[in-house]
């Protein structure tokens, strides 16, 4: 199934370069662990960029930046040769079976029907996932099926990777491997589509703007 909504080339050009912080790099490598169109113009960028550096002289040490992102890339490459769990592991009638991809899976330490599920009010739940860079906060999401998201805006950048189900967003429809990217000029409701929980990865670098006061009232304690 080809991949609808891919990572834009902007952000995929600042993974491709290493300059992403540890939140950032966890949504795009776990993306492009289900997207072969997104691994293959990653690997034209990576192509050119060598072509860029071949001629430079190796460093004998590496900054601890780069040494995370060295190894976040050995995450990436190995889920890559290794391609993802067979779909016999799986239970086709629950969505909390899906198997999770690298290097997503090493963080929450295994698959989503391991998640012990903290909830957020209306039959939604949530798992913060520690990183640890702390400009940004990494988590993954259960959506009732059929039920919307409070609307909000945005105070930087949202990513949001769907791992199992869909969910609409305007006439727009997000289903596994697909990327939205939101930022300031966004204010949206996202629904997930009926039949079938909606679970994903979010990763934001600022506190959502919810437009109900009794979310906002809240939101301090959910840490979103």
């Amino acid at each position: 199934m080809t991949i609808q909504h891919q990572v834009s080339d902007e952000l995929l050009l600042d993974y491709a370069t290493g300059v992403l912080s540890e939140g950032w790099r966890i949504a795009i490598a776990t993306h492009l662990a289900l997207c072969p169109q997104s691994r293959r113009r990653l690997a034209l960028m990576e192509m050119a960029g060598g072509a860029l550096v071949s001629d430079l002289a190796p460093q004998s040490s590496l900054p601890d930046e780069d040494r995370s992102w060295k190894a976040l890339k050995q995450r990436l490459e190995s889920a890559k040769a290794q391609g993802e769990t067979p779909p016999s592991s799986r239970n086709p009638e629950s969505a909390l079976s899906i198997v999770l991809p690298e290097p997503l899976r090493s963080y929450v330490g295994g698959d989503v029907d391991s998640v012990k599920w903290r909830p957020l009010g209306r039959g939604a739940y949530h798992l913060p996932i520690a990183v640890e860079d702390k400009s940004t906060r990494v988590r993954l999401l259960r959506i009732p099926a059929g039920k919307p998201v409070p609307e909000h805006g945005h105070r930087g950048r949202e990513l949001t990777l769907v791992l199992s189900g869909s969910f609409h967003d305007g006439d727009a429809l997000f289903a596994r491997g697909d990327l939205e990217e939101a930022d300031e000029a966004l204010q949206h409701q996202p629904v997930a589509t009926e039949g079938e929980d909606c679970i994903c990865l979010a990763v934001t670098d600022a506190p959502l703007k919810f437009r109900s006061w009794l979310v906002r009232a809240v939101q301090p304690i959910l840490g979103i």
